[in-house]
């Protein structure tokens, strides 16, 4: 049970993001629905309802047959259609920007319900196809929902023109360094706290060093099972890597403090909560979000793209996440109600992250005047927000370092 709790764990990210996800849902909705109306359709207040109002009843079983092969096909030809317009633009995506930021468009929740749309209406279409009956009364050909599919069948053409609109708005470069930005400042504002000046002590004791039991990207653990752990077992974890650290099994990966003999089970319950992953799932770790918008500012200053432009939207949307990481950080300890540390982690410092980010770009483009421009700006800014100068030394050195090479040209 517990295997099959962290396999959903695992792959709850990678199911929900997923394209298929929504439209999966919805389509399963449209099966229902059909099966409803038929339901309606063959009742007696059904039946008598049809016969009260003629227009709605189609007597002819090769009509009906006709207007449902009629849709499942037009709006088939629509699916196609639209969702090649996604793959041109997701492949545009991916060759100027980033591989990276593909999962920010794929998980597009309005891309994700107008697939889903069509293939519900195809899927209620066929359905409704294999019931039709030739009988002279008319009474077995499901009037009432046919027309509900032809009203539906007109909802669909409308999506498809709003739905091409979308699609040239979702391909702008500013539309999606917007939307990673976004998408970072609310899982901050999700995971991070307050930052304080209070450091905690190392803990103190006897450890024991356990290895990686696999090799993959470490991507966090189960917060209310490993502090479960903790504190029935009188233990404390000390997670040696950073989120998002590739490890080779093996290597060390937490120190436990304790006196509770580590047992196998005991262990398989430690790697149980943690998991390992491949993707960089911003909701999980903002961290990503900022390196995703430094890989679009140093693929933008390749000299194959050579596209300055976009580099400073992703330095104007890193300065605003910048702006909100000086005052707040992940926590580093995990604590129970009686204050006591259970929990140490990593957390990469502002320093850290400002430097893995900004130097690569600085790198890149130190020699446009319009990216040094931008990053000027981004320090002034900055400089205004650290009010307490808790992170003077590292601007100013950037400033001074940015300023030489502009009076160096």
């Amino acid at each position: 049970m517990k295997t099959l709790l962290k396999w959903v764990r695992k792959h709850y990210t990678k199911v929900v993001s997923s394209i298929a996800f929504y439209p999966a849902i919805i389509a399963v909705f449209f099966l229902l629905l059909s099966i409803f109306m038929l339901q309606v359709d063959f009742s007696d207040a059904g039946k008598q309802f049809k016969q009260q109002l003629s227009w709605l009843s189609l007597k002819d079983a090769s009509t009906a047959r006709s207007i449902l092969t009629t849709v499942a096909g037009g709006i088939i030809s629509l699916t196609v259609f639209s969702f090649s317009m996604v793959m041109i633009v997701l492949n545009q995506a991916a060759s100027q920007m980033s591989n990276r930021i593909l999962s920010s468009m794929i998980e597009n929740r309005f891309q994700q319900i107008v697939l889903g749309f069509y293939i519900g209406t195809i899927v209620y279409s066929l359905f409704l196809l294999s019931t039709i009956r030739d009988i002279s009364s008319g009474i077995y050909v499901p009037a009432i929902s046919i027309y509900l599919l032809i009203l539906l069948t007109i909802v669909d053409i409308f999506l498809f023109i709003y739905f091409l609109d979308y699609v040239t708005q979702t391909v702008k470069f500013e539309t999606v360094i917007s939307r990673v930005q976004q998408q970072t400042l609310a899982a901050m504002k999700k995971h991070f706290c307050p930052e304080t000046s209070a450091s905690t002590k190392d803990s103190q004791g006897h450890f024991i060093t356990l290895p990686a039991n696999e090799s993959g990207y470490y991507q966090g653990f189960n917060k209310e099972k490993l502090s479960d752990l903790a504190e029935s077992r009188k233990l404390r974890f000390h997670i040696l890597p950073s989120k998002g650290t590739y490890l080779v099994k093996g290597t060390d990966f937490i120190n436990v403090y304790g006196n509770a003999e580590l047992t196998d089970e005991l262990r398989k319950d430690i790697y149980l909560s943690v998991d390992f992953f491949s993707g960089q799932p911003i909701d999980q770790n903002p961290e990503y979000g900022f390196r995703q918008l430094s890989e679009v500012a140093i693929k933008a200053l390749s000299p194959g793209i050579n596209d300055p432009a976009t580099a400073v939207l992703s330095i104007n949307a890193l300065t605003d996440l910048f702006a909100y990481r000086l005052h707040n950080c992940l926590s580093d300890v995990i604590r129970n109600e009686q204050e006591d540390i259970l929990i140490r982690q990593l957390v990469p410092t502002f320093k850290e992250l400002f430097e893995d980010c900004m130097f690569p770009i600085w790198a890149y483009g130190k020699d446009d005047r319009y990216i040094r421009d931008a990053l000027l700006h981004m320090l002034h800014q900055l400089k205004q927000l650290d009010r307490n100068g808790q992170h003077a030394n590292l601007l100013n050195s950037f400033h001074i370092r940015l300023t030489d090479a502009r009076e160096d040209k």
